[in-house]
């Protein structure tokens, strides 16, 4: 079974790392000279929080955390509802994602966390450190009754357990949390890095990438260099040898939004909103963060209205994705803007129409 080069070339020791160096040395001084903290990672999906994440383990605890075991496991609510969560594992550390099991993930942090916490280390000779390693994936998604439940068991379990957290935004965040761990940003690559990736990762593959195809895939990856290998893999498979010259596909779900967007600005009606209703529940439903339908939504939007009115629909796209941060029900604040957006676009029409 091939492996996808996003994969199969991803840097498992901190001095192999392509992009952010000196950060990575400064991670490497921190596991080998401090007494190791709590970490906060954020950053833009595709930047190499995770490779970070596992090139860090590694070097605490060295070439047994690449022993991963996939695992349910089961916590109980207090109604006695059982629920399970998927984890990853090695015998030193475990990786959870709370926000899996929505409203609540409070009970999986109180008490998953918990019982891991309790755990002894396993304690070998070539292992420096001896305490156990809790990733926790997602959190600025976690409710803020799990963001306080999560402050006390770092408050109580410290001696033997370290957490490192991973998450897009810091801003959801609450502060008791980033006041108890190093915060470490990582920004996205640019593009001149993502595009000597590329060509480097085509050459231990034997193959010749030109450098202007290289760049257009880096434009098109928008930052994100997981999206940029797999696009460039894609882009083998459609034509080899590459031409500099050959079209980039869009994925399907980039051209599902511009079909969305498209269908706004044409008609502003109940039943139409309706049918745009039914395209965001399709995205959602199809693994697209909301985070990213709004965004891609908006800026096909703004290339869509007239000049006089994109003050106004930036201030209200900067509203309603605030509020999409701080709730639960996306579709509710994705609809409440397109709603909006129809309102602003009806009364431009309306006003133009006036003048003439």
């Amino acid at each position: 079974m091939s492996v996808l080069w996003v994969d199969k070339y991803r840097p498992k020791d901190l001095s192999l790392l392509d992009f952010h160096i000196q950060q990575a040395r400064e991670l490497k001084n921190l596991v080998e000279h401090s007494d190791f903290p709590h970490l906060l990672i954020y950053g833009p999906s595709g930047a190499g929080k995770k490779t970070r994440i596992m090139c860090i383990l590694k070097e605490l605890f060295g070439a047994g955390v690449e022993r991963l075991k996939l695992e349910t496991m089961t916590v109980t609510t207090p109604s006695n509802k059982k629920l399970e969560i998927m984890t990853v594992s090695s015998n030193y550390h475990i990786e959870i994602n709370p926000s899996d099991v929505g409203i609540y993930d409070r009970v999986v942090v109180m008490d998953l966390i918990k019982n891991i916490a309790q755990t002894q280390q396993i304690v070998t000779s070539n292992v420096q450190k001896d305490f156990k390693v809790v990733i926790l994936t997602e959190v600025d998604n976690l409710t803020k009754d799990a963001q306080h439940a999560l402050r006390r068991t770092m408050e109580k379990y410290s001696s033997n357990c370290r957490l490192i957290l991973c998450a897009t935004s810091l801003s959801p965040i609450i502060p008791a949390i980033q006041s108890r761990c190093l915060p470490l940003r990582i920004p996205a690559p640019s593009i001149a890095e993502i595009s000597n990736i590329l060509i480097n990762t085509c050459k231990k593959e034997d193959l010749h990438l030109p450098e202007l195809l290289a760049k257009k895939i880096a434009e098109a990856a928008d930052g994100n260099l997981r999206r940029a290998l797999l696009i460039c893999e894609a882009c083998k498979v459609e034509q080899y040898p590459f031409n500099q010259h050959q079209t980039i596909a869009e994925p399907d779900w980039r051209i599902f939004i511009k079909k969305t967007a498209n269908a706004i600005v044409h008609q502003q009606s109940l039943n139409n909103l309706m049918k745009v209703r039914e395209n965001l529940y399709e995205l959602l439903t199809n693994g697209i963060p909301p985070e990213i339908i709004f965004k891609y939504l908006v800026q096909e939007l703004v290339l869509k209205c007239d000049q006089q009115i994109i003050p106004a629909v930036l201030h209200e796209a900067a509203i309603y994705e605030h509020r999409m941060s701080q709730g639960n029900k996306h579709i509710v604040h994705l609809e409440a803007f397109v709603v909006k957006f129809m309102c602003l676009y009806r009364n431009q029409l309306k006003h133009l129409m006036e003048g003439l």
